[in-house]
């Protein structure tokens, strides 16, 4: 057996778990996503997300109805998106389709090496806990998803600024994309439910204990009590260091691929690559409900505006 595969016996149903770089990511076979799981290999599944961050299976072709079933297995589902909906019929879906956002750019964005880096939902004052997506169709090339691991980069800060991030609290706020304008659907959609939350700059993991860097680079807007200039140089030092590719995995999706990732402890990247290819590319999101965030000082997180992510409005669409 390659050294890098580890064999996890969880009684009569081995799963191997691979991991595909130094800090995170790992893929899972041994597995069938679209029946109910014996309870060792849900344990086995959440001890590999804690530990590697975000995980992977392959060949898993699923409907809706089976993706949120394998879902529930691992806590409550929210409805789609608090923001954008969700999938007809099915309220705890979101499409991740190729065109999904409509805006319109005044000359070109400004683009920065973190620019799309995101958590899913930081805005809201209980971002999901995790976030699980199912490829279904899949360009023959590009398309890549990338993940960071926000508790290594955390652990990589050097010891006087890691104190002084402990201490600091940031405004999370959904927002147009830097350079949108007119009545695009997403800026449309921001201005009918705003979310806007402050948040703790450094989150203490509720499971493990772990900090990590709580600087979600696409919603994260200014750290509280610094001036303007010191707000905006200390973030951008900070997105840049979480971004950092030792940090990374970088995911080739297929037809059937799944990613389950930890939104406690991770940023992702989606693909703009395909927009320069003709090729479609569709994909399913659920989300798990999340906890509030606290930080090394033991402060909550609070909400400014907008209502936390939940189940009961998943329950509601039904």
């Amino acid at each position: 057996m390659n050294a890098q595969v580890i064999a996890d016996i969880a009684d009569d149903n081995p799963i191997r778990i691979e991991p595909l770089s130094a800090h995170i990511g790992a893929e899972i076979s041994g597995v069938d996503l679209s029946r109910p799981l014996p309870q060792p290999q849900i344990d086995a599944i959440r001890a590999a997300l804690l530990k590697w961050r975000v995980v992977f299976f392959r060949e898993q072709f699923l409907s809706h109805e089976q993706q949120v079933a394998f879902s529930a297995q691992f806590g409550e589902l929210t409805v789609g998106h608090p923001v954008f909906g969700h999938v007809e019929g099915h309220p705890q879906i979101y499409s991740i389709a190729k065109f999904r956002k409509a805006t319109r750019f005044e000359g070109a964005p400004l683009l920065r090496p973190w620019t799309g880096w995101h958590t899913d939902v930081t805005a809201a004052v209980n971002p999901p806990f995790a976030s699980i997506l199912r490829g279904v169709t899949i360009p023959p090339y590009g398309g890549d998803t990338q993940w960071t691991n926000l508790v290594i980069a955390y652990e990589k800060l050097s010891a006087p600024l890691r104190a002084f991030v402990d201490g600091l609290r940031g405004v999370h706020r959904f927002a147009p994309p830097a350079g949108a304008s007119g009545t695009g659907a997403f800026e449309q959609a921001v201005k009918d439910q705003p979310l806007v939350s402050e948040h703790p700059l450094v989150r203490v993991h509720p499971e493990t204990g772990e900090r990590a860097l709580y600087v979600s680079p696409g919603f994260l807007k200014q750290i509280v009590g610094l001036a303007p200039r010191e707000s905006q140089v200390l973030l951008e030092l900070l997105w840049e260091h979480v971004t950092r590719p030792e940090f990374t995995v970088r995911f080739k999706w297929e037809p059937g691929s799944i990613a389950f990732w930890d939104n406690r402890s991770t940023a992702h990247l989606a693909p703009t690559d395909i927009f320069d290819l003709d090729f479609d590319r569709q994909l399913y999101r659920t989300t798990l409900v999340g906890d509030v965030p606290v930080g090394p000082d033991g402060k909550p997180s609070v909400a400014i505006q907008g209502s936390p992510v939940g189940a009961a409005a998943a329950v509601a669409l039904n």
